[in-house]
């Protein structure tokens, strides 16, 4: 990490996990996860002026410095790696996400170069191939290039125009809601829709719970998945106060019980179904909840291999680790102590959160949002309030469930 940059002298002084020993853990019997997850920053720049985004608004300004695509040198290095990875580990698959930036701002061709480069360097795994797009661009050229290769598609949206257009705009302010929608609608078309991955919606405050959620309804999406705004301790996310209201808390619980209490399950949201299976005591992975080792490692435009780029909301450098796919495999990346503290589970928990109820099902929350400078990630989230009401209401719901199907009630 580029410490000594981002805050002067007195930053000489460690974070966690900077001083993490990576070697008693394994001698401790700990073994690293391998990457199953490739994100591949095709393209480094948007066509959206989103204000809350992490890439472009946040603490990490990196981006500027990134060649604006991936170019074709780089994309077969990156393929030669991931079929290394694959190989060394025995993965029989491996998801790869074409990311950006907006990638689809790399055009049709380099897509479909990138993603054919991909499968033949591993003819004897399953590459499963997808892409996360803000949808503006979505059109027939795209789509018939994703169905043609199997690549499924992810699309941001959050909510109805209104509350879209609070913060998904251009560059000169214009809002991106029919853009998207009409991406969304040649998406969900007979010939495409099998491609249709789910949707991506940030929550903000001012915005309706139900009705936000009801408005991605519309589109009938397999998946929504619900982010928590990108916010940490030294720069608390919108409408978070610094006292134990849970103002997200009371937002998801809205949807939560909107969504489950429907006689008919109308689409999965990870957040929810997450929780769920966590407290039936099942296996999750999942950033933002539970203990499971994170196995996602991001390859920028220049071939750096870096952490998962929600860090960029952090602080300058957050992602950065010294290794490139020219001259670095993956497994380098595994033994790394930033790598190393999202696979150790409760190990990377601060002490508060190891003593709390639940927190084998939150996790200490999205490791994101956990940052506070002198001390790095090793605290609960800013959102730690807001995920105690939300996991116990979720729990109560549940038990009453589990109660009403037992024999006599």
């Amino acid at each position: 990490m580029a410490t000594d940059e981002r805050r002067g002298p007195e930053a000489r002084r460690p974070e966690w996990p900077e001083a993490l020993d990576v070697r008693a853990l394994l001698e401790a019997g700990w073994r690293p996860t391998p990457f199953r997850e490739f994100v591949i920053k095709v393209h480094s720049r948007c066509n959206l002026a989103c204000d809350y985004c992490y890439m472009y608004e946040m603490a990490d300004q990196g981006w500027r410095r990134q060649p604006r695509r991936m170019s074709r040198p780089i994309v077969d290095m990156v393929a030669r790696r991931i079929a290394e990875h694959a190989r060394a580990n025995l993965l029989p698959k491996v998801d790869v996400v074409l990311h950006g930036g907006e990638p689809l701002l790399a055009g049709v061709e380099h897509l479909r170069y990138v993603a054919t480069t991909l499968r033949e360097a591993m003819p004897d795994v399953e590459v499963a191939l997808s892409v996360q797009t803000n949808g503006v661009l979505l059109d027939p050229f795209f789509l018939d290039l994703f169905d043609e290769l199997d690549i499924c598609v992810g699309v941001s949206m959050d909510g109805d125009e209104e509350a879209h257009d609070l913060h998904r705009r251009r560059a000169d302010g214009r809002g991106s809601y029919q853009a998207v929608r009409a991406g969304l609608a040649a998406l969900t078309s007979p010939r495409y829709r099998r491609l249709f991955g789910g949707l991506l919606s940030t929550i903000d405050l001012r915005n309706d719970p139900v009705r936000t959620y009801e408005a991605l309804l519309d589109f009938d999406p397999p998946a929504v998945d619900f982010l928590l705004p990108h916010g940490n301790w030294d720069a608390p996310p919108p409408g978070r106060p610094r006292d134990r209201s849970t103002p997200y808390g009371d937002w998801l619980i809205k949807v939560f019980d909107r969504w489950y209490g429907a006689e008919v399950r109308e689409t999965r949201i990870r957040l929810f179904t997450s929780v769920l299976r966590l407290l039936l005591g099942l296996r999750v992975t999942h950033e933002t909840v539970g203990l499971g080792p994170i196995s996602v490692v991001v390859v920028e435009t220049n071939g750096q291999i870096e952490q998962v780029d929600s860090l960029k909301s952090a602080f300058e450098g957050a992602t950065g680790t010294p290794l490139h796919v020219s001259r670095d495999p993956f497994d380098s990346a595994l033994m790394l102590p930033p790598i190393v503290a999202r696979q150790i589970g409760p190990r990377a928990l601060a002490s508060a959160c190891r003593e709390c109820a639940v927190h084998r099902v939150c996790g200490g929350g999205h490791y994101v949002h956990r940052y506070r400078s002198g001390s790095g990630f090793l605290n609960p989230s800013v959102y730690c309030e807001d995920l105690y009401r939300l996991i116990t209401h979720i729990h109560d719901v549940l038990s009453r469930d589990v109660r009403a199907l037992q024999p006599g009630t």
